[in-house]
């Protein structure tokens, strides 16, 4: 079952506000919908939370964003996590998003 259905099933009235949270900051704009995609990538990578990165990556390839860019948000971590967002999501990260190619 997936996570968030879980949450919502367990938890709905916070499932409701995290949702209302996540439609509060796609309403900012000082970032572009494809700058937002890509620093999820990059805080999610550098917590090795590839489900997180998976569906990031699919909704900042949708929004334009090309592959260099996908993979230097995941290298970008090297300097302040080290080695774990790399090791752990730039080899799924690549592979999904040459996977709809």
């Amino acid at each position: 079952m997936n996570p968030l259905d879980i949450f919502q099933k367990e938890a709905p009235d916070v499932a409701k506000a995290f949702d209302g949270l996540i439609e509060a900051l796609k309403g900012t704009t000082g970032l572009d919908s494809k700058t937002k995609q890509l620093v999820y990538i990059g805080i999610k990578s550098s917590m090795g939370d590839m489900t997180a990165v998976y569906y990031h990556v699919l909704m900042a390839k949708k929004l334009g964003a090309t592959r260099e860019e996908i993979r230097d948000t995941i290298l970008i971590t090297l300097s302040v996590c080290g080695l774990k967002g790399v090791t752990s999501c730039l080899p799924s990260a690549m592979e999904i998003y040459d996977k709809d190619e």
